[in-house]
């Protein structure tokens, strides 16, 4: 006796009152794109992850020395400010493409796939601004602060 399985989400539910009609393809390769992205991103990531775990946790003095004035000296190199940008940037895309794969996954309604993407790219997008600005603002001696407030590595001018 054969038994015939149905596709995954292509049944009517008729106890939870929610039709499954995702089967039919966009036309794009947009998700080709973005399951290549992860991938690519995934092994940048590893190197960039790993060469900055090395530089602040093994050079010099170790994790003694990574502090206010450490972050303050590696941030006034435009390289590592470059180098954090990225991996801030390929982290926080590479996540919300994983959780926007999960939200298409398991979100059952489109109204709610909707609004947590939405609340999903919005908090995305507040991240890698405000990232962005400190890393490229950071200034540890601003001009005219008080000399009490300012580091011990800042002439007080």
């Amino acid at each position: 006796m054969a038994q015939t399985i149905q596709p995954p989400r292509s049944y009517d539910n008729t106890k939870t009152g929610i039709k499954y009609n995702r089967t039919g393809g966009s036309g794009s390769n947009f998700e080709m794109i973005g399951w290549l992205f992860m991938r690519l991103s995934g092994i940048v990531l590893l190197v960039l992850i790993f060469v900055h775990l090395y530089v602040n946790l093994m050079v010099g003095d170790g994790i003694q020395a990574v502090d206010f004035g450490f972050v303050a000296g590696k941030w006034a190199d435009p390289f590592w400010q470059v180098w954090d940008l990225a991996m801030l940037w390929l982290a926080m895309l590479h996540g919300t493409n994983g959780v926007r794969t999960i939200i298409n996954d398991y979100a059952d309604k489109d109204g709610t796939r909707f609004w947590l993407k939405m609340i999903l790219y919005a908090a995305t997008v507040v991240i890698l601004v405000l990232g962005t600005l400190v890393i490229f603002t950071f200034n540890p001696c601003p001009p005219g602060a008080a000399a009490e407030l300012l580091p011990s590595f800042c002439s007080a001018s």
